[in-house]
């Protein structure tokens, strides 16, 4: 008896562990991960050709072909769950950490060296349906980069970091650190906010302290030369995120960004629900990371030290 109870004790952990697998199994199943794995290698060839090929027309249409693929392939039950690892040189999949959301996106160049930015929320579900928020790059119409806007007047960018901000029996809302291109002779990045109200998406948050008793903003852009490379990234050490401090290369070149470069000072934000409190003069202790090449930041904070307090 003592040995029938010794063996069963022993089996249920692996009983438990094989539920859980087969559990696991009907959400994302064999042969939808086959067909998702198929549909990736289709996707990624669209997405690879759009950014190959010379002919501005060719790449809209590529991007066309793209777009429509990747509906289709989300329209696969659970496709929540996949990761769609191959894209990952093209287009940015940044899920929420409590898994209630992924944000996609990515850019289309241009001949002329502008770009436009395309982009989806996939909203988590417990039957495993597509649920989508469709996002419209609404940049060219926008004549304040401080407003506060939703999915329909998207202020477009390539994120490649979700933060999230929370506080006990509040509403969370998402950092996000973006990547936006610009022209041929400025490059811009954002420090964007994501908050959802019922089934819309609000970009853009007054908590943003620019300086004591100004008005807060509702995103950071950050405009400088096209050539120069710029730190924006976040340490979750110290709960900041820290950024190149950009300023003209000549005196008199003060208020065109043509002509701004990091000068190797960084300011950063302190997240401390509700605002982000601005930080200036921070120490950073540089580290390389594999993604400095992609996104223009050959330098990511690894040890940040505040020079005073706040």
């Amino acid at each position: 008896m003592l040995k029938f109870f010794l063996k069963a004790l022993f089996l249920f952990p692996i009983f438990g562990l094989m539920f859980t697998q087969l559990n696991a199994q009907t959400y994302l199943s064999p042969n939808q991960i086959t067909k998702l794995n198929a549909a990736q290698d289709s996707l990624s060839s669209y997405s690879d050709s759009t950014t190959k090929v010379k002919d501005d027309v060719d790449r809209v249409a590529y991007n066309t072909m793209f777009v429509k693929k990747l509906i289709a392939t989300l329209k696969t039950p659970y496709s929540f769950q996949f990761d769609f690892d191959s894209l990952a040189n093209n287009v940015s999949f940044l899920k929420a950490p409590n898994q209630s959301f992924r944000i996609i996106t990515w850019s289309l160049p241009f001949a002329d060296g502008t770009y436009k930015f395309y982009g989806t929320i996939q909203l988590a579900t417990k039957d495993g349906s597509l649920k989508l928020i469709p996002l419209n790059d609404d940049t060219q119409n926008m004549l304040d980069d401080n407003v506060i806007t939703n999915q329909k007047k998207w202020y477009g960018a390539r994120y490649y970091e979700i933060i999230p901000v929370t506080h006990p029996g509040k509403s969370p809302y998402y950092v996000l650190l973006g990547w936006k291109g610009n022209n041929d002779k400025t490059t811009k990045k954002v420090i964007e906010v994501l908050s959802f109200d019922k089934d819309e998406a609000i970009f853009g948050k007054s908590v943003f302290e620019v300086k004591k008793k100004a008005t807060n903003r509702n995103r950071m852009v950050f405009e400088y030369h096209r050539k120069n490379s710029m730190t924006l990234t976040f340490d979750k050490q110290v709960n900041l995120i820290v950024f190149d401090h950009l300023a003209p290369y000549e005196d008199n070149m003060e208020g065109n960004v043509e002509y701004y470069v990091s000068d190797s000072s960084f300011d950063g934000y302190l997240i401390s629900y509700p605002k982000l409190f601005f930080k200036e003069n921070v120490e950073l202790k540089n580290e390389a990371s594999n993604l400095d090449e992609l996104y223009s930041t050959p330098r990511k904070a690894s040890t940040l030290l505040q020079k005073g307090k706040h």
